[in-house]
């Protein structure tokens, strides 16, 4: 016959079992934050450097991409999402549509500006920047969008 006391952990116990998840559930959530922060780190380091890619290239891109729009109807295309931490105001001044907006760029989206401002500029397509996350409330992800409507 089992005793009770065998079969039944002390209330103490319960609690440290308890305590011992609620910690690695802890320790795990630290990771996961630490490991996103570094690959946020990793992407805000990649935006801020040149890519490296030709503007003949880029142009080949752009046209690859416009085109394959046209061809679907589309009046406008996303580009892509740039962390806010990339601009030199964090996004503030293409979240209050400020006309300079621009200079705030640097790396790979200012390089992206500056094909647009040389070369698409002038075939009327138009160049679209906005917040497109909103993260606790505050400026997230900027949005950047090439228009020829």
């Amino acid at each position: 016959m089992t005793n009770i006391d065998d079969l039944l952990p002390s209330a103490q116990d319960c609690m440290k079992t308890i305590a011992l998840a609620e910690a690695e559930k802890a320790s795990a959530s630290l990771r996961r934050m630490a490991s996103a922060e570094a690959e946020k780190q990793a992407l805000m380091e990649k935006f801020a450097k040149p890519s490296g890619v030709s503007d003949e290239e880029r142009m080949k891109r752009a046209a690859a991409i416009i085109q394959r729009a046209v061809s679907n109807g589309m009046t406008e295309v996303f580009l892509g999402r740039v962390p806010n931490l990339v601009f030199t105001d964090h996004g503030r001044a293409i979240n209050n549509a400020e006309s300079g907006w621009p200079e705030t760029l640097v790396g790979r989206p200012r390089q992206f500006y500056e094909i647009w401002k040389e070369r698409l500029e002038p075939a009327g397509y138009r160049l679209k920047a906005m917040i497109v996350e909103w993260p606790n409330g505050f400026p997230g992800d900027v949005g950047m969008y090439v228009a020829w409507n």
